[in-house]
């Protein structure tokens, strides 16, 4: 077991690292001079390349990329005769002859835009997204086994065909269009009927300037996220359903004259869960992928509205840093998912 999780971190650390370079290089090799956007199109060309200089963006893109990498590393071997790189958020420190080995925090540095650490404003932003994630997704896992249990059990019937049809519809449609329905039917045109907005953050200001929690902005984007992974989950659990019923061993206690419920819930629920915990939990990751363009048509200030605000004004290291906060979000996620495969099926490790 201890092998096998040390074998899938180690895979982990090479997709993330391979993602960080691929991500970087596209952003960097963009024709987009982020120093000049800073200053704005009428700032002077010296204290423009002055920015770029302090910013390493005059320096070639191998370069740049080496210092962003050698930023990220927890781990450092720092020798002042060789180069006079001064790490930030040191930890730990061992002082060998000449030089020194230092363990220290990951540094994802500050925004280009408003000078803040991109660690701050990710943990400023993450919780909000995660809170979003989570009810999205606890509503597409009550929804989608509830209604592929309901399609699976009455095959063929027009409530499975009426629960199918409209699962495929759901999954059709893009996560941002359904947004766009939802904000203008409940949170403007039926505003007064629901009381929702059609924009807002689940943290806002009060007209005292004080932070309040409005847990009612968490709702139709919420629902939004959920439209496709209730498809997925619907179907998905109808499919797996059907195939546990189909098996001998559940064809031999019906025919015991055991309760049907009991057959449910007994052979049939948790031999089915596989296929759907892996969806529920690729999911989750997903989710906080994906909700980029809903938590901007809602103004929720969540990471996917931080990071579309820092596309839109290139900011490279806000950027990169949600892309590796979204790219460990994946990898651990598969680990925990192939971890959960273990303990349903011990005979897989």
């Amino acid at each position: 077991m201890l092998f096998f999780i040390v074998k899938r971190l180690l895979s982990g650390l090479f997709v993330t690292l391979s993602v960080v370079v691929v991500i970087s290089s596209i952003i960097y090799l963009a024709p987009v001079d982020p120093a000049r956007l800073t200053f704005g199109q009428r700032s002077e060309d010296r204290a423009v390349e002055e920015k770029r200089a302090a910013l390493g963006l005059d320096k070639p893109l191998y370069v740049q990329m080496m210092y962003y990498l050698r930023d990220l590393t927890p781990v450092y071997l720092s020798c002042s005769e060789l180069n006079n790189y001064k790490p930030k958020n040191v930890v730990f420190r061992i002082n060998l002859s000449s030089c020194s080995f230092l363990i220290k925090k990951p540094y994802l540095r500050e925004s280009y835009q408003t000078g803040r650490s991109v660690s701050a404003i990710l943990g400023d932003v993450i919780p909000y997204t995660i809170v979003l994630a989570l009810a999205a997704l606890l509503i597409a896992s009550i929804n989608g086994i509830f209604l592929g249990f309901i399609a699976a059990i009455n095959k063929d019937k027009f409530i499975d065909s009426f629960i199918v049809g409209i699962s495929t519809l759901g999954y059709s449609v893009p996560s941002y269009v359904s947004a766009i329905i939802l904000a203008i039917v409940f949170g403007y045109l039926w505003s007064s009927w629901t009381g929702l907005n059609m924009q807002g953050s689940l943290i806002e200001l009060d007209d005292l300037g004080d932070e309040k929690l409005v847990l009612k902005n968490l709702i139709l984007p919420a629902i939004a996220l959920g439209v496709r992974p209730v498809a997925v989950i619907t179907q998905l659990t109808r499919s797996s359903v059907l195939d546990i019923l189909s098996q001998d061993y559940v064809r031999t206690a019906v025919s015991k004259g055991l309760i049907y419920r009991k057959v449910l819930e007994k052979h049939v629920l948790k031999n089915s869960m596989n296929p759907i915990v892996t969806a529920i939990t690729g999911w989750l990751a997903s989710l906080l992928a994906g909700a980029f363009f809903v938590e901007y048509v809602f103004s929720y200030k969540g990471l996917g509205f931080t990071t579309v605000t820092a596309l839109l004004n290139y900011d490279i290291p806000v950027i990169l840093g949600c892309v590796i906060f979204v790219s460990l979000i994946f990898v651990l996620l598969n680990i925990i998912v192939d971890l959960i495969y273990i303990w349903l099926n011990p005979r897989e490790l």
